[in-house]
């Protein structure tokens, strides 16, 4: 953890030289701009991750704030792949400045590898938390403390989204440290490819069929008879039951949003004028978006396994947003909307690990009596303050919304301290 302040906005130009200083003295080199918009992007992102993922009522949620049943997106699917792709553009960034101060490919190699398994372990220990089984066991009758710690064990999801973006960061940062442009776009062609032809045209074992014909089911893909076969039933995430959304196989693709944020990256950081750079982003983001949408004629998008049209068609989408907040935020300067997002953008581990953490807590640990029974702590808040004389939907989107201002409050506490916690 560090409590000192991201540097922020543009650098100074080199310094007209004194013409009575020594002519030894050379003038300093301009620093590297840092984008405000960068950290809006992320945060808008981190708000987003957590406005549709703690509503009042699952069963009274808008349609965009849902996930498509399976194939097709809404601009809920559109919140993990964008972190994701900032996630590979801020690995550029934060790499080349470091290789910039003197770090050799091995240290940032190591520092890569130690980032990646920190996130993972977060991830996993959200995933395991509260380490024993709360509430009733399955098959024990009077459980004690040890069979409530050994079911959990038993019946932990392995992998998640923190554990994702570990090893989507960890495997997307060094393939792309030492690698060319050229050879960046050759691993991305290979990963993408390569996950098409093997989703679609390898047999999926005890079907008897190929993978094309089982791709509009949720159990019968490829890609969820590795996630049983590697994970077990007991190790996914039990609202997919047969399958898991962040599983072993389609977690490889998720390594091509990385590279694709890596690119991105590489041109943002070009000594080329701001405003060409921001052009540059929405050509590409509309040819990749474009790509996506006609590759999911014949490999649809899906979020649930991120298939090769999915990771273009979000990474164009990406690239479009946040040339837009380019365009307004750096050239334009229009920035009076821009300091709740920044704040979420610039922790965003705390945003989401705390808040991850506290929706466990009150969704389905903490209970309270109402009316003779117990009940979680979030449904009973939203029935009493929102739910008792507001529709349900807008019920359920008025607790998320107070949900995110609750953590608002927080990250701008830590924001004032000046507190950042970065792995």
């Amino acid at each position: 953890m560090t409590t000192s302040a991201p540097r922020a906005g543009e650098g100074l130009g080199p310094l007209t030289p004194d013409v009575t200083a020594p002519p030894a003295v050379a003038a300093p080199k301009p620093t590297r701009e840092r984008l405000l918009s960068l950290d809006v992007f992320r945060g808008i992102t981190v708000a987003g991750m957590l406005l549709v993922n703690d509503p009042g009522s699952w069963a009274a949620i808008y349609p965009p704030l849902e996930h498509a049943p399976w194939n097709g997106w809404t601009p809920t699917d559109l919140i993990f792949p964008f972190f994701l792709f900032i996630v590979g553009i801020t690995t550029e960034l934060s790499l080349g400045a470091r290789r910039s101060r003197g770090a050799s490919d091995g240290d940032l190699a190591k520092a890569i590898v130690r980032r990646g398994a920190i996130i993972f372990l977060l991830g996993f220990l959200m995933s395991w938390f509260p380490f024993f089984q709360w509430g009733a066991v399955d098959g024990i009758a009077n459980p004690t403390f040890w069979d409530r710690i050994v079911y959990r064990v038993d019946h932990v999801r392995v992998f998640g989204v923190l554990q994702r973006i570990g090893i989507a960061y960890t495997l997307g940062g060094l393939l792309t440290l030492r690698t060319t442009l050229k050879q960046q776009i050759v691993m991305l062609a290979v990963i993408l490819y390569g996950y098409w032809i093997v989703m679609t045209l390898v047999p999926v074992p005890g079907t008897g069929m190929l993978g094309d014909w089982m791709l509009d089911t949720k159990g019968g893909n490829l890609a969820a008879w590795v996630d049983r076969a590697v994970l077990g039933t007991k190790h996914i995430w039990v609202g997919g039951i047969v399958f898991d959304p962040e599983g072993p196989l389609s977690t490889i693709p998720a390594v091509g949003t990385v590279i694709l944020g890596v690119i991105a990256g590489r041109w943002i950081a070009s000594p080329r004028a701001l405003l060409e750079r921001i052009a540059g982003l929405f050509a590409a983001g509309c040819l990749a978006a474009m790509v996506g949408m006609i590759w999911n004629w014949s490999f649809p998008i899906n979020k649930s396994l991120w298939t090769s049209s999915f990771v273009l068609f979000t990474a164009g989408m990406a690239a479009l947003t946040l040339a837009t907040c380019m365009w307004l935020i750096d050239i334009h300067r229009v920035t009076r909307w821009t300091k709740p997002f920044v704040v979420f953008g610039v922790n965003p581990i705390v945003a989401f690990v705390g808040s991850g953490v506290m929706a466990r807590l009150v969704y389905s640990i903490f209970k309270v009596t109402v009316n003779g029974r117990p009940v979680a702590v979030q449904q009973a808040f939203n029935d009493a303050v929102f739910a008792s004389w507001l529709p349900p939907r807008v019920a359920s989107l008025c607790f998320a919304l107070t949900f995110v201002l609750f953590w608002y409050a927080i990250l701008l506490v830590l924001h004032r301290k000046r507190i950042y916690v970065r792995v």
